[in-house]
């Protein structure tokens, strides 16, 4: 039988399909994903030391995902340093295929049947496919790549910069785009968004942290 805490969103659609869809799939995944993981965030958080070094950052100049900025939309983005060189490949590689988000990929492959493997991945990062899980590219850059959810409401977006003495700076952001309200017409982000913002920056930081230690573990 599939585990409890993976049938909320296939369970909550056919019984109340109008709050299902208002849900962005990346928000509607957290709800899901709060349950069976928010211990494990929250302990990693209580290591201090690992999440001290990631920190809200504003978007470079030249991010992908700043498109998205003044339109109405939250873009948030988190950046943190990895004391060696790493390509954008690499770091790509390495987030989707760290503890937690294959975690994510599970839920994934449970509520919306779309599954995934650390090999596409590998493949996604090097420009070899366009779609992955619940999400395809919007737009790459030799040192970024921009993801829409299949929904069209979510983007998700990394980047890397080379610093001197062989560092690299890791980004991460995310963007939310409003739709209109059903009843106003106004574009609007919804309940559902901002009820879940908290988690979805604590989850966004475990993220990358995740990843960082993926790729310091690789070395």
């Amino acid at each position: 039988m599939r585990p409890r805490h993976l049938r909320g969103l296939r369970a909550l659609r056919p019984r109340y399909p109008q709050a299902a869809a208002a849900l962005p799939v990346d928000i509607a995944i957290e709800a899901d994903l709060a349950r069976p993981i928010g211990v494990m965030i929250v302990a990693q958080f209580l290591q201090g030391q690992r999440m001290s070094t990631i920190n809200p950052s504003p978007l470079p100049a030249s991010a992908l995902l700043a498109r998205y900025q003044g339109v109405g939309a939250h873009t948030d983005c988190y950046a943190t340093e990895l004391a060696s060189a790493a390509t954008h490949a690499q770091f790509v590689t390495a987030f989707y295929t760290s503890w937690l988000f294959r975690l994510e990929r599970l839920i994934l492959k449970w509520t919306i049947s779309r599954p995934s493997s650390d090999a596409q991945a590998a493949e996604l990062a090097a420009g070899r496919i366009d779609e992955f899980a619940a999400w395809r590219v919007e737009a790459r850059a030799p040192d970024q790549l921009l993801l829409t959810d299949l929904y069209g409401r979510t983007r998700s977006w990394l980047m890397v910069t080379p610093l001197e003495s062989g560092r690299t700076r890791l980004y991460f952001g995310s963007a939310v785009v409003p739709r209109p309200h059903p009843r106003s017409g106004k574009p609007a982000l919804g309940f559902g968004f901002r009820a879940l913002l908290g988690f979805h920056r604590l989850y966004s930081l475990a993220l990358l942290s995740a990843a960082r230690a993926r790729l310091r573990a690789a070395r």
